[in-house]
């Protein structure tokens, strides 16, 4: 398998995922100096938690990263913490902006989000690897 891949102490590895955050209510509240604002934030969230962010970008109602995660990392927990740093920022800078929105709701992205890994490979791909690397039956090495 080729591909650009991490090296650390103990591993090797590529995990990348494509993650969409979506605006409360859908509401299109996403300027280019907010979505700007937030590629910022995203970025140095990603830097701390040591994964990076490869892509970025969205619409007026949503967004889009794609991440490669440090395998240490619990795409949950990164995900938590980029919607709640984003959130608690964007509402402070932007406040006049997003009361026109929400009012006085401490709001900005729904409680869900979309998460896919995107492996530099199809599944069929990776299924004839493993295919590929198997001995004849009767004829694996002993231990």
């Amino acid at each position: 398998m080729k591909g650009n891949y991490t090296k650390s102490n103990r591993s090797v590895y590529r995990l990348t995922v494509h993650i969409v955050f979506v605006t409360k209510y859908r509401r299109k509240t996403i300027t280019d100096e907010i979505l700007t604002r937030l590629n910022q934030i995203c970025a140095d969230t990603c830097i701390q938690w040591e994964c990076s962010l490869i892509e970025f970008n969205g619409e007026l109602d949503h967004i889009h990263l794609l991440v490669d995660l440090n395998p240490k990392v619990a795409p949950v927990k990164l995900i938590a913490n980029i919607k709640t740093v984003t959130s608690r920022l964007i509402r402070q800078e932007f406040a006049g902006h997003l009361e026109k929105f929400y009012g006085d709701k401490k709001v900005f992205w729904t409680g869900s989000y979309f998460i896919a890994s995107c492996g530099g490979v199809t599944i069929e791909q990776l299924k004839s690897y493993v295919q590929d690397h198997a001995y004849p039956v009767g004829q694996f090495p002993s231990r």
